[in-house]
């Protein structure tokens, strides 16, 4: 094969630092905006963003001359940066080190989508952080 194809949808969460409760509904359409912004100038095209005060979900497509790791940290560091440059909160604003990615296969896609859409009724039942534990789980991964 001549050419190399590769199209992986990410579904990404990352939580402020220390979990606190930072992006209130009067800043979280500015933060999102942020993080899309950030990922668009990356070539990232975003299909939705959304979270809770202190986390959030992002379903993007990942540039295949980028690496994930550098995606992220891009998202997450420039977002940071506009939200202290504004003044955005009274406080310093900063993301948790880290990340949970994974990769979405696109007979999943309509369902990630939702799921990440309805953050704020699935964490009527659910916190963020037992949220995170079952992502961990399902995946079959190892957490400290």
């Amino acid at each position: 094969m001549s050419h190399s194809f590769t199209k992986l949808w990410i579904h990404a969460i990352w939580a402020t630092k220390n979990r606190k409760e930072l992006i209130d509904f009067s800043i979280e359409k500015t933060v999102y905006d942020y993080i899309h912004n950030e990922l668009i100038d990356l070539h990232c095209p975003v299909r939705i963003i959304n979270g809770m005060p202190d986390h959030i979900h992002v379903l993007f497509l990942l540039n295949p001359k980028k690496s994930l790791s550098d995606v992220i940290r891009q998202a997450k560091g420039g977002s940071s940066h506009c939200i202290n440059g504004v003044n955005l909160i009274p406080e310093k604003f900063a993301w948790q080190t880290g990340y949970a990615a994974f990769a979405v296969s696109e007979s999943q896609l309509d369902a990630v989508y939702n799921y990440i859409k309805n953050q704020k009724q699935h964490h009527l039942k659910k916190n963020g952080q037992d949220e995170f534990d079952d992502f961990v789980k399902l995946h079959g991964l190892d957490t400290p």
